[in-house]
Order: C-alpha cells, then sequence, then structure tokens
C-alpha cells in the first residue's frame, strides 16, 4: 500500500479533487476541508447535533425520577462529581479520536487494531438501541395526534376502562366507633349509617388514575406479560412507520441535511420546557412538587447509600451518550483544528444544565397533580415511562385548554427522541461510508432509506400488544452492561496500550500545545479515576443484577436468556475480531499480539497536510485496496 499522491489529497480541500470518481457526494460541498467524507456545514450544525445527541427523553423522564428518588437536590452532588470524574473525561477523549482521524467508530480502531472489535460493538448496541428508541417516538406521536381533540381521551374513565378507575383515592374500609364499640366496617355501610371513619385507619382501594389505563388498554393494548404477543397495534405501527420516515427524510444528505433540522429539534423543546415551567408554577401545588424535587425535603443522608452514587455515575453516562460511537461519528465530520476541548465542555454542561432545568418544568406540574388528587407527590411516579406517559398526561388532562399543554409536551418529546435518532441512524451511515465509500458516494439516499427500511420491520416487534415488554427488555440489557465493557476497554486501550501522553499530542496537533498542569486533571481522570469509576458501575451491575421486570410483570426465563443473547451478539464481536487480527498478522503469536497493539500503517490525520513530521510516514487513509472484497462479513480489514 503505497501513499497515493493525488491534489485532493495534499490540498486539505483548497484545490480541485481529481479523485478517481468525479461524482459529487451530497455529504461534501466545495467548501469542505475534507473533500471525501465532508464536513459540517458551520460550528452550530456541530453543536447543535452534539447537544441534541446527548439531550434526550432520558433527561425528562429519567433524571427527575432519579433525583427526588436519590435525595432530592442532595442528588446533585453526585451527580456534579461524576460528571467531572466519567462523563466529561469520555466525552472530550471521543471527540477529540473522532475528530483526530476523521473516521467513524469502526475504523477509528486503526489506532488499536486488536481492540477494533469494541468500535462493532458500539455500532451493534447503537442499532438495537435506534429499534426501541424510534417506538418510544412513535408513543410521542400517538400521543401527538391524540391530543387534537376538545377533550383528552385519558381525562376520564371512559368505556375502556374498569372498575379500578378513578381519578381519586376510594375508601375500601376503615374502622368506625358504633354503640360506643370500635369495629371494623367498609365504607358503604359506613356512609349508611352516617358514622365516620377514624383517623389512620381507613384502606383505599387499589385504583389506577385514567390515563394509567389509557395508557395500558388503549394505546399500547398490553398483553399480560411476554409470553402472550398478541397482534400488532395498527396505529403504533403506522406511527412507527411515520417516525422512521421523518429521520430518513432529515438525514438523506447525510449532516448536511441534518445539520440544518437539528436548529428547530434541539432548540425548540427548550421554549417548550420554558413554557410548561412558567405553567406549571402558577399552578396550586406546584411548590410542593418543586420542594419534593429540589428543596427542603432533600435527604443528604442518602448519600451514605453506594446506589446512590450509582445511580448518578450511570445516568451521566447514559445521558452524555459516551460509548454508543455516536460521539465519534459526528465530531469525525469536524474541520482538524476545531476546539474540540471547548465543543465538549459546551455540549456536558449544557445537557446537565438541561436535566436540572426540565425536572423544574416537570415536577411543578406534578405537584399540582399531587395537589388535586390529594395524594403525596411520592406516590405520583413510580417510573420514568409513568412520568412521560401516565402521571404528566394526567395532570396535563386537568389544566383550563388541556388539549394544547399535552400538544406541546409531547411534541417536545418527538423533538427530544427525533435528534437524538438522528445522530443514532448517522452512527450507521458514518460507519457504512467508511468501509464502503465508493458505495455512499454514488447511493447515499437509497443506502439510508433502506437501512431506515430494515430497521422499522425489526421494530415491529415492539408494536405488538407485548411490544413494551421487548422495549424494556432491549433497554435494560443493551443499554446497560455492553456500553460499560466497551467504555472500560476504549479508554484502557487508548491510554494504557496506545499511550495517553502519546494521544495527548495528537490532541495538541488539533488544539494546540497546552501546559502540563492543563492536562494534569485529563491525566488523572484518563490514567486512573475514569477507568476505575467505570469497573466500579459494571461490577456492581453484575452483581446487583436481579430478574427484569415491567411494573409488577416479570419476565419468563425464556426472556431474560433472549436478553443475555441479545447483549453477548453485541459483545462476542471483541473477542471475534481480536482473534482474526492476531491470525491474519505474521510472526510468533507473541509477535502478533505486539503487532495488533500498534496502531496501523494507515492511522493519523485524514488529509495529508495535517500530519506534520509525526505522521508523514502513514499511507494514506483511503486505502488503495478499498474496492476490494472485504474478509469476515465484509468489514475486518
Amino acid at each position: 500500500m503505497g501513499m497515493l499522491s493525488l491534489p485532493g489529497f495534499l490540498s486539505c480541500g483548497k484545490k480541485k479533487d481529481f479523485s478517481l470518481s468525479h461524482e459529487k457526494d451530497s455529504h461534501s460541498s466545495d467548501g469542505d476541508e475534507n473533500k471525501e467524507r465532508g464536513n459540517w456545514s458551520s460550528k452550530g450544525d456541530y453543536l447543535l447535533s452534539m447537544v441534541g445527541y446527548a439531550v434526550g427523553l432520558g433527561n425528562v423522564w429519567r433524571f427527575p425520577y432519579l433525583t427526588y428518588q436519590n435525595g432530592g437536590g442532595a442528588f446533585l452532588i453526585p451527580y456534579s462529581l461524576m460528571l467531572a470524574l466519567a462523563g466529561l473525561p469520555l466525552f472530550f477523549m471521543e471527540c477529540s479520536l473522532g475528530q483526530f482521524a476523521s473516521l467513524g467508530p469502526i475504523s477509528i480502531w486503526r489506532i488499536l487494531p486488536l481492540f477494533q472489535g469494541v468500535g462493532f460493538t458500539m455500532v451493534m448496541i447503537s442499532a438495537f438501541v435506534t429499534v426501541y428508541y424510534n417506538v418510544i417516538i412513535a408513543y410521542a406521536l400517538y400521543y401527538l395526534f391524540a391530543s387534537f381533540q376538545k377533550v383528552l381521551p385519558w381525562s376520564e374513565c371512559f368505556s375502556w376502562a374498569d372498575e379500578f378507575c378513578s381519578k381519586t383515592r376510594i375508601v375500601n374500609d376503615c374502622n368506625t366507633t358504633l354503640h360506643g364499640e370500635i369495629i371494623h366496617a367498609n365504607y358503604t355501610f359506613v356512609t349508611s349509617n352516617n358514622l365516620t371513619c377514624i383517623n389512620g385507619t381507613i384502606n383505599y382501594k387499589p385504583v389506577q388514575f385514567p390515563s394509567e389505563q389509557y395508557w395500558n388498554k388503549v394505546a399500547l393494548q398490553r398483553s399480560s406479560g411476554l409470553d402472550e404477543t398478541g397482534n400488532i397495534v395498527w396505529y403504533l405501527a403506522l406511527c412507527l412507520l411515520l417516525s422512521w420516515t421523518i429521520v430518513a427524510a432529515a438525514l438523506f444528505k447525510g449532516i448536511k441535511s441534518s445539520g440544518k433540522v437539528v436548529y428547530f429539534t434541539a432548540l425548540f423543546p427548550y421554549v417548550i420546557l420554558f413554557i410548561l415551567l412558567v405553567r406549571g408554577a402558577t399552578l396550586e401545588g406546584s411548590m410542593d412538587g418543586i420542594q419534593y424535587y429540589i428543596g427542603r425535603q432533600s435527604n443528604f443522608t442518602k448519600l451514605m447509600e453506594a446506589e446512590v452514587w450509582k445511580d448518578a455515575a450511570t445516568q451521566i453516562f447514559y445521558s452524555l451518550s459516551v460509548a454508543w460511537g455516536g460521539l465519534v461519528a459526528l465530531s469525525s465530520y469536524n474541520r482538524f483544528n476545531n476546539n474540540c476541548y471547548l465543543d465538549a465542555i459546551i455540549v456536558c454542561v449544557t445537557n446537565c444544565v438541561t436535566s436540572v432545568f426540565a425536572g423544574f418544568a416537570v415536577f411543578s406540574i406534578l405537584g399540582h397533580m399531587a395537589f388535586v388528587s390529594e395524594r403525596p407527590v411520592s406516590e405520583v411516579v413510580n417510573s420514568g415511562f409513568n412520568l412521560a406517559f401516565v402521571a404528566y398526561p394526567e395532570a396535563l388532562s386537568k389544566l383550563p385548554v388541556s388539549p394544547l399543554w399535552s400538544f406541546l409536551f409531547f411534541f417536545m418529546l418527538l423533538l427530544l427522541g427525533l435528534d437524538s435518532q438522528f445522530a443514532s441512524i448517522e452512527t450507521l451511515t458514518t460507519t457504512i461510508q467508511d468501509l464502503y465509500p465508493r458505495v455512499m458516494k454514488k447511493l447515499r439516499i437509497p443506502v439510508t432509506m433502506g437501512l431506515c427500511l430494515l430497521l422499522f420491520f425489526l421494530g415491529l416487534i415492539c408494536v405488538t400488544q407485548a411490544g413494551i415488554y421487548w422495549v424494556n427488555l432491549i433497554d435494560h440489557f443493551c443499554a446497560g452492561w455492553g456500553i460499560l465493557f466497551s467504555a472500560v476497554l476504549e479508554i484502557v486501550g487508548i491510554v494504557y496500550i496506545y499511550g495517553g501522553n502519546r494521544f495527548i499530542e495528537d490532541i495538541e496537533m488539533m488544539i494546540g500545545k497546552k501546559s502540563r498542569l492543563f492536562w494534569l486533571w485529563w491525566r488523572m481522570c484518563w490514567f486512573f479515576i475514569t477507568p476505575v469509576l467505570l469497573m466500579a458501575i459494571l461490577i456492581w451491575s453484575l452483581a446487583t443484577f436481579s430478574r427484569p421486570f415491567y411494573g409488577s410483570v416479570p419476565y419468563p426465563t425464556w426472556g431474560t436468556a433472549v436478553g443475555w443473547c441479545m447483549i453477548m451478539f453485541c459483545v462476542i464481536w471483541i473477542p471475534i475480531v481480536a482473534i482474526v487480527k492476531i491470525v491474519k498478522a505474521e510472526g510468533t503469536l507473541y509477535e502478533r499480539i505486539v503487532s495488533c497493539c500498534r496502531p496501523a500503517a494507515n492511522w493519523g490525520p485524514y488529509l495529508e497536510c495535517h500530519r506534520g513530521e509525526r505522521y508523514s510516514h502513514i499511507v494514506d487513509p483511503k486505502k488503495e485496496k478499498e474496492h476490494e472484497i472485504p474478509t469476515v462479513f465484509g468489514f475486518i480489514y
């Protein structure tokens, strides 16, 4: 593989590209520095795409739920520490990695060929997650359309409800006084005899809000468990098709089209959040919700519990979307000298501030709901899904002009979900772009459309009557240990095998020379703190594993086995690719392993003008053999 000397590789995009194909790729434009892969049209496109990827549905339901579950405002202490110790160091590392080599999550492992399977694992998990994540977007679309009614269909116990449906608590029995004696009687007897219940002895019937029964009986048509698949819920299937159509339309030109769409999908949710916060703050009982979320009820003794710190670390980890491959993919379209350090700070801080801000908007409304239903706030919400599709819709149905507020809320969920989904699909298309550049140059639109269509069909199992169980199962397994395992290998491989100091020199080629004091914090995190934290979280998660449940419904043994098979299918590529790399290398076993732990011959900045003396020796990243048939299922080269 010799050095190519075409003018387009030497020019950094300033001269005409005399590459083998003269066809214009919709992914690039005349003003791009990298003519082969393309670049973001502007810094704003990139930053908003990164914010949209990081800020998703979890910021609106999972973070507020974890906050009040783990001590209220006290939870912000471990949350902030985990941001500094684990989230930000990994985020900065992945952004730098993608920008330096201008490659996606699989090809980037030219830095350490033995670990290329980590890239496969990231892409596989991203594919699984896109399947169920778009189903959640479909739920939001369904509720969005259902909001176009004068009376919200979940505002009352209509014909679909059963005898347990009620907007208020129903007394079942209590202790009362009759002829001077204390007796236990049902509430009908008490009221018919004009008696009164003794304080503290009242027992309530197990009732459900109309919104909860609507969610289970109408929206989901939920079956009794994973064993009962039932039929495809046709209106959810149509909503799923629509959501995939929106994603495909936004990505048909890659980053050139998605980079413009995110100006709306990433920014408008903040407008809606602000409107909901102002409206919620004016309602009776709103302060009770805010005080429960972050106020005088904060329980600092919770900081002594290991579970709280684990929840803070995992929330930061998943909220920032590190180790999914998306950060590497999006950053790979940056110009080489972009300040990725400042970008990482901006996106991470924006993500965390959004989570806290969303908590105020959510709990001001939930406080009002608790006030109206005469329940404590702690009994209003018991899970993230219930917060988004049961508790919050129930609260909105009690407001004047409730269809408007319902529309705004679910439109916000739709936008939050879409821009995260855009980045996830871009991760998959970037991988294809790096593996088959000429195919994507000619057939970008058909490939993107075909990928979305394939993922739509894979998602149909999630819109059956047992669909919610599949969504929860994939989320429980695929968005868990596999990502943690990939992150541990990623940071260990780059810092301890490739070399942390060598990686810092790579970053300084992009953002300029920095002082030793500047790198002190990053060295502490990358070399010790972050990998130790990730290992602790991974071991803790595995040690505390229990049989998954959806609400009170346990998963069958075969369902748990399917979950383990899904995650094993994702991580099995790590040893498979490592073995293939070692087999294809030359020399003794030790020599082969050592050679696979060295960067590939074509590792370095994508464009020759950025390589300098450190990478002047490398062969061109375009690879002379890119058009040969790749080995091992078309991926490992």
